[in-house]
């Protein structure tokens, strides 16, 4: 397959992109700005709304994975990147992709479990409703943005991700140096539950649902046990063999991260893969300390 890839140069971009070479296909990256002009380069500008549909002529699908990043402290100016990048660079490519009339196309396009919201203890699955802060409100629009796409009769497929682990990317690389140190622990009080996928099986649930004609709709791409944050970071010390029981406040962590320490660090939502389960997707890694494991391990 030809295959075209927003934030091919990100964290899990990089993943989806080499797993999806080493089977075989041909990845495309669409890349805005300089680098544009490179040979299997597909231009683009999200926020000009900017990409011609014959960029798709030779493409049978898409996966966007572009967006400003959450994990920084919230501004009234990097809220409105974070929801513009999401929702505008959707549009741009769901309206590209009808425009190309190839109804063969397919769109595999990002979320987050922060649709659900701050839910404390309740068991979330894709029929549950969304949250009313900020982060839901974001994947709600974007979510919609793909619209046009499934409107036009093309299948979409919405993936709710949750914390993806990876020595060398994303949440856990910025753990590990305070972990190893000795000075790692609970977040606030740390009974809220953290919805988490490896890096290995977050690229073969995406590969699985880009092959999987019955996949269409929203799919929580997360392990099938979620675990309470002190339960995570005990398991991250013992596979570290270091000591996990210095706490970060809730106040502290308000103090230095603002709204979205409250929002993602401190949120707990306890998300189950249901989709995932029907389609007879199987996880490598669906228990903690195995994965947590492995992706040390391989770095």
């Amino acid at each position: 397959m030809q295959i075209a890839i927003s934030g091919a140069s990100g964290f899990l971009g990089q993943t989806v992109a080499q797993r999806l070479r080493d089977a075989g296909h041909t990845v495309r990256p669409l890349v805005r700005g300089q680098g544009a002009d490179a040979p299997a380069a597909i231009p683009w500008d999200p926020v000009a709304g900017d990409l011609s549909p014959d960029a798709f002529a030779d493409i049978d699908a898409v996966i966007h994975l572009a967006g400003e990043p959450i994990d920084q402290r919230w501004t009234a100016e990097r809220k409105r990147r974070i929801r513009e990048s999401r929702v505008r660079g959707t549009e741009t490519i769901a309206r590209a992709m009808v425009a190309a009339r190839k109804p063969s196309l397919v769109l595999l396009s990002a979320s987050a479990v922060g649709i659900y919201g701050d839910r404390g203890d309740e068991v979330l699955d894709e029929r549950s409703g969304a949250g009313t802060d900020f982060l839901a409100s974001v994947c709600t629009e974007w979510e919609r943005a793909t619209d046009p796409a499934r409107d036009a009769g093309l299948r979409v497929v919405i993936m709710r991700t949750g914390l993806v682990l990876g020595a060398d990317g994303g949440a856990l690389a910025r753990m590990l140096p305070v972990f190893r140190a000795g000075a790692g622990g609970p977040l606030g009080p740390g009974g809220q539950w953290m919805s988490w996928v490896t890096r290995e099986d977050y690229g073969r649930a995406v590969q699985f649902l880009l092959g999987n004609a019955e996949a269409a709709g929203p799919v929580n791409v997360v392990s099938p046990h979620p675990a309470r944050n002190v339960d995570f970071v005990q398991a991250l010390g013992t596979v570290l063999h270091r000591p996990a029981v210095l706490p970060a406040p809730a106040f502290a962590l308000k103090l230095a991260f603002g709204e979205m320490a409250g929002a993602t660090l401190l949120a707990s939502q306890r998300v189950l893969p249901r989709r995932l389960g029907e389609l007879g997707f199987q996880f490598r890694f669906p228990e903690l300390a195995q994965g947590l494991e492995f992706e040390l391990r391989r770095r």
